[in-house]
């Protein structure tokens, strides 16, 4: 059965045992969070299909397998209409992220 699920103002399709990549949360590693937001939730044969205004009356459990720093990348930031190098400026930049398994889709 897939979910699709809306968590820090993204959506998510799932199913159980996925884990995806979101922006930082800031719990610990092992801890879980669960959440009643989902928009929709269908079976594999696309018949099964529940829709909910605003949302399904289901929870998800969702356990922090890791936090942890994303690739760097390089930024340069400049004013509009004036691309002079004075007037640019480079920094780096490394996100943070948090890794989710689902553990439970429950009724």
């Amino acid at each position: 059965m897939y979910t699709v699920i809306e968590l820090q103002w993204h959506q998510w399709i799932i199913k159980e045992w996925d884990v995806i990549e979101v922006d930082n949360i800031w719990l610990e590693e092992w801890e879980t969070l669960d959440t009643d937001k989902i928009l929709l939730s269908f079976g594999e044969d696309q018949e099964n299909v529940k829709v909910w205004t605003p949302y399904v009356k289901w929870t998800v459990s969702l356990k922090v397998e890791s936090n942890f720093k994303w690739k760097k990348m390089y930024v340069r930031k400049f004013k509009n209409k004036i691309r002079a190098d004075r007037n640019s400026k480079w920094q780096w930049f490394r996100a943070h992220k948090t890794l989710l398994k689902v553990e439970k889709i429950s009724l």
